[in-house]
């Protein structure tokens, strides 16, 4: 088996390496060594999102007729490696790598014209609306009710621990029209304005004192029927579609390679037990090694 790259792979990966030298100021590589978790800065993330727009690779992994890239799979995890290693901070994953799928696969023409370049230059900014206070890991019960109204949804309810609600001016969010035989019945996929009266965001402080995290209260929001991304009461089928995207579609072996030496020079200047330092403690050095392959 031959693990090397292909001549075309190694100058796209120097093609990317060149833009990510050109592009990346010192300020969003700061931003993307102070990532907590998957979310970067907003302002780092969203300014980092319009270079990448410019360029035609802020959603690579969108169909080409929507503003993708026709990339190899290999080309794929070399964009996501060296843009990690050169400490690119991440851009939401809510609207370009969730929901945005849920529309290029379930949405109208009318909702993919007005959507998919909107969430591609940063003008529509999503967050999500599943678990609730009793419907976390048990997601499918959820209550939050969205009553039939003419051509309006009107929806009340509470959606909890609602990640960037405070940035972000829509919501794709579950929501109960009817109730069946099984729980997964009657729930629907539906995209609400922010600005929409009857909505109030309070922020969740966290132990370090961020407020990345919210809830969600709706009371009685009118939403248009218009926003419903497939059919009423067969949102269960859009969600199952779109966890597809949430739990995959990027490479994290370069995330961890790169928290490896992160490691490996912070245990460079840390005493270790036997008096030197501890990246030369055998036990140590063997936990490291284990990493190290594994992430490889």
């Amino acid at each position: 088996m031959d693990l090397a790259w292909s001549e075309k792979d190694l100058a796209f990966r120097d093609e990317v390496r060149a833009f990510l030298d050109e592009k990346l100021t010192d300020d969003l590589r700061q931003a993307g060594r102070l990532m907590t978790s998957v979310y970067a800065d907003h302002e780092a993330s969203m300014a980092w999102q319009a270079v990448l727009h410019e360029r035609g690779w802020a959603a690579p992994a969108w169909p080409v007729e929507h503003g993708g890239c026709d990339w190899t799979l290999t080309q794929h995890y070399i964009f996501s490696r060296e843009s990690t290693l050169a400490g690119a901070p991440a851009l939401s994953p809510m609207g370009i790598r969730m929901v945005a799928h849920a529309i290029i696969a379930f949405g109208t023409p009318e909702q993919k014209a007005y959507f998919l370049p909107r969430i591609l230059t940063g003008e529509v900014f999503f967050c999500q609306g599943y678990s609730e206070p009793e419907a976390g890991s048990d997601l499918a019960a959820l209550t939050m009710a969205a009553v039939d109204d003419g051509d309006h949804l009107v929806c009340t309810g509470s959606k909890i621990w609602t990640t960037h609600a405070m940035e972000a001016n829509w919501i794709f969010a579950l929501v109960r029209t009817t109730r069946g035989a099984r729980k997964q019945q009657g729930i629907t996929f539906l995209l609400v304005d922010m600005t929409s009266p009857g909505i109030e965001i309070r922020p969740l402080v966290m132990t370090s004192g961020e407020e990345i995290q919210t809830q969600i209260f709706f009371d009685s929001v009118r939403v248009p029927k218009a926003n419903v991304i497939g059919t009423i009461d067969d949102g269960w089928t859009v969600a199952k579609y779109l966890l597809e995207f949430e739990r995959g579609g990027g490479a994290m072996a370069p995330g961890l390679q790169v928290m490896a030496e992160d490691i490996a020079k912070e245990a460079a200047h840390q005493p270790g037990p036997g008096g030197g330092a501890l990246i030369d403690d055998p036990a140590f050095a063997a936990k490291l090694a284990d990493v190290r392959i594994r992430t490889e």
